[in-house]
């Protein structure tokens, strides 16, 4: 490395169109405090940023988020949402290069890539690290001529935009795949893999804080299962449900009693399609008769998801073909073995029958695997353990640091 450059603290911004508390926020803030460990100077710019919904790390003083932009409508009477989410973007990415005066080297952009242009613009060039979590345009459905006519200009700019950035990194081995496979014409661009990491020192120190589950659950609970996602139909929370019913009516009444399936997840009053599936969830409950073995929670802290993590048989992780998924890490931290559907990152997170089980995504696969853990202890405490250290071994936050450390190096000299 450059003996000059190491005086200079490399000052890097983060551009996330909104920062709540999903995966890939997580890895934005991650992200951010890596690179601040590293001794560069770090800012996060987002279009929404709401400290009562938020990650805790945001709240340090010492970590600069500037929300611009938040003025702007996320939809146009519920519709539109891509279009909004992009010119909020272009909008912040506008705002910080014509008219924050703050100076940077590297730009780190995820999720929208339309802004990458906009940045182009600065009077002195600088680079941009685009960090692919999923091909936006694989996220949403085209059932109708006119959807699919909106999303053809849109994917289209998707893949230019993504395209115009210096250096692009992807979250496994299955993005880089699909990314070859959608961006057709950016075959030739070389991605590299940027698994997300756990900062398990937060993890840590959240286990010592974490809560009791008294009063949450009813008395008796002796196995619980946690199903950990945002409420959004994609990410398939029924099946945890119809797994949860099948699981019922395989076990003795005696074992069965003590079976309980907490749902939790990041919710959103403003996404109109979190009030929905919360609600057709609560439905789907009342249908199966799992009401009194069911618990659901609605953004839960972070603390009290550390206690469920600990308290669990094990994580039910329903969505299928997920890009990369952080719950399984955090779960298999947590000593907490991992049932999850059988495709995208799971199949690089969670090793088959020693950290849990990959499973068909069905009601049936599922509770096989769930009855497995129910009826052998044993087996829950040997995964768990084999878990916590197949975590440390190959998504540590100190991996995850020196990795990006090195790209942003390499970006900024």
């Amino acid at each position: 490395m450059n003996a000059t450059f190491n005086t200079r603290m490399v000052r890097v911004v983060f551009l996330h169109p909104d920062l709540g508390i999903g995966g890939a926020e997580r890895l934005v803030v991650d992200a951010a405090v890596a690179l601040k460990s590293q001794g560069c100077s770090v800012q996060i710019w987002t279009a929404h940023y709401d400290p009562t919904h938020c990650f805790s790390e945001t709240l340090d003083p010492d970590l600069h988020v500037e929300c611009v932009g938040d003025w702007l409508p996320t939809s146009v009477f519920g519709y539109l949402h891509a279009l909004c989410a992009y010119l909020r973007m272009i909008y912040v990415a506008f705002y910080l290069v014509f008219l924050s005066g703050v100076e940077y080297d590297v730009i780190f952009c995820d999720q929208v890539s339309v802004c990458i242009p906009v940045l182009r613009l600065s009077r002195h060039r600088k680079k941009v690290l685009f960090y692919c979590h999923f091909p936006d345009q694989l996220l949403t459905q085209r059932k109708s001529a006119l959807k699919k006519l909106y999303r053809a200009p849109i994917d289209w700019m998707e893949e230019r935009t993504t395209g115009m950035a210096d250096m692009i990194l992807v979250n496994s081995q299955f993005t880089a795949g699909i990314f070859r496979e959608t961006f057709r014409s950016l075959s030739g661009v070389q991605t590299d893999v940027l698994y997300p990491s756990l900062n398990t020192r937060t993890f840590d120190q959240l286990s010592a804080e974490a809560q009791g589950l008294e009063g949450l659950l009813p008395e008796g609970t002796s196995c619980l299962f946690l199903s950990l996602n945002r409420y959004e139909r994609k990410k398939n929370l029924g099946l945890a449900l119809e797994a949860l019913a099948a699981l019922r009516s395989s076990l003795p009444a005696g074992l069965s009693a003590g079976v309980h399936l907490v749902v939790a997840g990041g919710y959103d009053d403003r996404v109109t399609e979190n009030v929905q599936h919360y609600a057709e969830l609560k439905e789907l409950a009342a249908q199966l008769h799992l009401e009194d073995c069911v618990t659901f929670l609605r953004s839960p802290s972070d603390s009290l998801k550390v206690a469920l993590l600990r308290g669990s048989a094990a994580v039910l992780y329903t969505p299928s073909r997920e890009h990369f998924g952080i719950v399984p890490v955090e779960a298999m931290y947590c000593c907490c073995p991992v049932i999850a559907v059988n495709s995208g990152g799971p199949l690089e997170s969670v090793a088959d029958g020693e950290t849990g089980f990959l499973c068909e995504p069905t009601a049936e696969a599922f509770s096989g695997a769930m009855e497995r853990l129910v009826r052998q202890p044993n087996l829950r405490r040997d995964m768990g353990q084999a878990g916590r250290k197949r975590v440390r071994d190959k998504f540590s936050l100190q991996a995850f640091s020196d990795q990006l450390y090195g790209c942003i190096v390499r970006l900024s000299q």
